[in-house]
């Protein structure tokens, strides 16, 4: 099986110009900021950002691609990140080249896209790029009034089964302090906890951010999950600091996470 697959992405090499499959949506939004959009053959689901996107060829969700369907698109080079791991290295086994980001903080995401500028030769596209995530940084408006903020994953109406935060080794993190803030969260764990309704209650945050897609969430009761967030006694609910963001680039830690910043940053501000 392998030597086929090593023929043909041999034979497929030979008339092929550079083409890249990514394994997530964000490396997809990069690659487009780049301006190299038109040398992706395929990528992951979910890559929705640009509207380009939407017309490439699926290789699987970022955690579970088909190994074989990215061979079959005869890739001069597969761009993953940390979490696709084990794909990388049997695309390496195969003879693909490979290239690994970190896209987990502000500033790895910075110095990814410059990596994958450099690379792709795309490096004053990539400065560019980086430069508007500094900007925003610099440009943040900070509070006045310093206060913690918990940033919550999703929009549920019934809260007992876990609830998704923001923690640290995060580029939300990274976001609540250039905003002037606190974050909430101050356990050490992985950058996505999980709480309890009391362990809601024992961080006690003054704001509470709630992260949520209509794309993806579209038959949560907003209003349900509002009173769900209310009846748990914080100061966030004390002081109505609880509220719903929905963008579709929140997740996306692309270049587009400066449009994050600048949008979160208004929210705790508000």
């Amino acid at each position: 099986m392998k030597h086929i697959l090593l023929t043909s992405l041999f034979i497929l090499n030979l008339w092929a110009n550079e083409r890249i499959v990514s394994l997530s949506p964000s490396i997809t939004e990069i690659i487009y900021g780049l301006h190299k959009g038109s040398e992706l053959v395929a990528t992951s689901s979910y890559s929705l950002y640009p509207n380009a996107a939407k017309k490439l060829p699926i290789i699987g969700g970022y955690e579970n691609p088909n190994i074989e369907k990215i061979i079959s698109f005869a890739p001069t080079l597969v761009v993953g990140q940390s979490f696709n791991r084990h794909t990388l290295e049997q695309l390496h086994s195969f003879g693909v080249k490979i290239l690994t980001l970190n896209l987990k903080r502000l500033n790895s995401i910075k110095k990814s896209i410059l990596i994958l500028g450099k690379e792709l030769n795309a490096t004053q596209e990539a400065k560019i790029l980086t430069n508007k995530i500094t900007n925003a940084v610099t440009t943040a408006h900070k509070s006045k009034k310093p206060h913690s903020v918990m940033i919550v994953y999703g929009l549920r109406e019934d809260l007992r089964g876990g609830i998704y935060i923001a923690g640290h080794d995060i580029f939300f993190e990274d976001i609540i302090k250039a905003c002037g803030n606190t974050n909430a969260y101050t356990a050490n764990a992985t950058n996505q906890p999980v709480l309890s309704y009391e362990n809601v209650i024992a961080l006690n945050p003054q704001q509470i951010i709630i992260l949520h897609s209509h794309a993806t969430e579209p038959n949560v009761n907003v209003k349900k999950a509002l009173q769900a967030w209310y009846a748990i006694p914080t100061r966030a609910a004390k002081n109505h600091k609880i509220s719903i963001v929905d963008e579709d680039y929140l997740y996306i830690p692309s270049q587009r996470v400066a449009l994050t910043i600048k949008r979160l940053c208004r929210e705790m501000n508000d």
